[in-house]
């Protein structure tokens, strides 16, 4: 029973206003049960031609029921469906609060009010729901035979995910709506999910492609041969293809007899998973499992990354997940002793996500240096090296991320294989420059942000380059956590293709970013330079492209096997956000996205680290 059963009260959105200004609802006064099925309800497009209206003593046997939470009700199916593929046979029967008084295999007839229920609310741009609200029913029998669950696999789940709103389709609309686009389930997979609301569905022997999490869902994929990475997930490495066969499972089973499957990517769920296909605002289209396959343990293991030579300087970015003294103990012992194992100790690490001194409390404390002490004792406690640290405190409440938290990029290093180059200047208003010392590149602060006054930072990590000195030669390093994709359209979206809002500002940290690069560079042509962290971006977005222009960097991601390229798994979708990239002079990098988290149920952070080992 997933615990994410709740909801605002339903009301008509203003989507469905509009559809009724635009003509693509009818609302008359009534329907009577000789007139409308569930068929007649759901019609052909994404918003019920009957939304605001009653109906009356609708027929349909109970398949599944939601007892638990604040969005409880049942699923009915018409017994005797239509030949209309593009109209589902089956209808949630919303009821609050209340369990409602049926069984499955009861035949009803349903009164009620039908609705528009958009999961988050209409501005956020979600799929809708069709249900029956403020209803009334009647048992007329029971012990029927449930309707046979529709397959979902490779041949029934199109490889293209959704219309395109903008096109020349009729229905189209200047927004990018598809609501009104009538439905072709055979060419896009979201309008099969669509054409299937509420009805029972399955998958068999399913394979694991996003881990269990707390709220006891995982995602499978109805197309096992589709797009796979190394280890069993579903790739995502381009915007035209979502891999259209993810969708979440959760269960409607009771947790004490049925206990939810830990499972990891890579795993499967052997077998037959079935139930209502459902739909809200944390991922998608669901099976609502009223039965759940069996867990086959396929999944891999934790990797490990070999240890740098003498002559290799390796250096690290780990996002360390709102990291702060109030965190628990077993997460730093976690997070040092995979530091020290599964990457083999690096000379240089660059954290993401490192809060302040008291964490989320927002009580104008900025200072991180008991979060980095608790840290670097737990490494050198798990067998690592002494690590030092630099960073610099943001102004208070001014870099996002959770209230209070002030989270920061900083710097790990150990002193015995590396020095940090410390040049005073560095604060957090004050731009580090690149200036020439001795005939070289250097820096006017180290440690320095990067333009921290520009607006294309606001509310986000000011990136921190450091100079470091190995071996004697100097190597500058980025440290960078770019702003988040908040605000963005979800790949499910009814608006095709989905706004990538948070994009543009994105765009422009990575020109800031790429252009320090260039002073760098146009002060020394062979400077060694690593830029590292989690830029919240694909290796093929608009943002990374701007971060390499002109060829001054490397995204090292894109030079590893196309199956091994991601270190993040979100809604089933394993895929890139964090990064290193490498200046010209440093030629042979030997590169590793160390799997130690993402594809798994038991994480110490929902990033993979990355670790790149190089000879400047």
């Amino acid at each position: 029973m997933s615990p994410r059963a709740l909801r605002a009260p339903l009301t008509v959105t203003a989507a469905v206003a509009s559809a009724l200004a635009a003509g693509l609802v009818v609302v008359p006064s009534s329907a009577s049960a000789a007139e409308v099925r569930i068929h007649d309800i759901q019609g052909s497009t994404r918003i019920s031609p009957l939304a605001g209206q009653k109906v009356t003593d609708v027929p349909g046997t109970v398949t599944a029921i939601r007892s638990f939470g604040s969005a409880r009700g049942f699923w009915m199916q018409d017994a005797s469906p239509d030949k209309d593929r593009t109209t589902s046979e089956a209808i949630f029967v919303f009821t609050g609060s209340t369990t409602p008084s049926v069984t499955v295999g009861d035949a009803v007839t349903v009164s009620g009010t039908v609705s528009e229920y958009y999961p988050g609310g209409a501005d956020a741009g979600l799929q809708s729901m069709t249900e029956i609200t403020k209803a009334t029913w009647t048992v007329g029998s029971s012990g029927n035979a449930l309707p046979a669950a529709f397959r979902l696999n490779a041949s029934t789940v199109p490889d293209r995910y959704a219309p395109d709103g903008n096109g020349d389709g009729d229905g189209d609309t200047a927004d990018g709506s598809i609501e009104g686009l009538p439905l072709r389930p055979r060419s896009y997979a979201l309008d099969r999910y669509e054409s299937l609301e509420g009805m029972r569905v399955s998958v068999a022997n399913a394979p694991v492609v996003g881990a269990t999490n707390t709220y006891k869902e995982l995602w499978v994929t109805a197309e096992p041969r589709h797009h796979r990475t190394a280890r069993g997930g579903a790739l995502y490495d381009s915007y035209r293809d979502p891999n259209s066969g993810r969708l979440k499972v959760a269960s409607l089973l009771p947790y004490a007899q049925h206990p939810f499957p830990v499972a990891d990517v890579g795993d499967e769920l052997t077998g037959t998973t079935e139930g209502p296909l459902d739909y809200d605002n944390f991922g998608g289209y669901t099976i609502a499992a009223t039965a759940l396959g069996e867990l086959a343990d396929h999944g891999p293991e934790r990797e490990r990354t070999r240890p740098q030579t003498s002559d290799e300087l390796s250096i690290a970015t780990y996002n360390v997940e709102n990291l702060s003294p109030k965190t628990a103990q077993a997460k730093f012992d976690r997070l040092a002793a995979a530091l020290v194992g599964n990457l083999a100790s690096p000379d240089i690490v660059a954290l993401e996500e490192v809060q302040d001194d008291n964490g989320p409390t927002n009580d104008g404390v900025v200072g991180a240096n008991a979060t980095l002490k608790k840290l670097t004792d737990a490494i050198a406690a798990a067998g690592g090296p002494s690590y030092e640290w630099r960073q610099i405190d943001p102004v208070d409440d001014q870099d996002g991320g959770q209230p209070g938290g002030n989270i920061r990029v900083a710097f790990l290093y150990n002193p015995k294989r590396v020095s940090f180059t410390d040049v005073p200047g560095g604060d957090s208003t004050t731009p580090v420059r690149v200036v020439k010392k001795d005939g070289r590149a250097a820096l006017s602060a180290s440690p320095g942000r990067i333009a921290p006054g520009e607006e294309v930072w606001k509310d986000s990590r000011k990136p921190l380059a450091g100079q470091f000195s190995f071996r004697g030669r100097p190597v500058f390093v980025v440290a960078n956590h770019f702003n988040s994709k908040g605000g963005d359209q979800g790949l499910d979206s009814r608006f095709q293709p989905p706004a990538r809002s948070s994009e543009t500002q994105r765009t422009g940290q990575a020109k800031a970013v790429n252009g320090f690069v260039k002073e760098l560079l146009a002060a020394d042509p062979k400077a060694s330079v690593v830029v590292a962290g989690d830029l919240n971006d694909y290796q093929f977005s608009p943002a990374l492209g701007a971060l390499t222009k002109g060829g001054v960097l490397t995204d090292l991601v894109t030079r590893l096997p196309r199956a091994e390229r991601y270190g993040y798994v979100y809604n089933g979708n394993a895929q890139v956000l964090d990064h290193i990239l490498t200046s010209r002079a440093l030629r042979r990098p030997d590169y590793d996205i160390v799997h130690i988290n993402s594809e798994f149920a038991d994480q110490s952070s929902d990033h993979d680290p990355q670790v790149v080992r190089v000879r400047p």
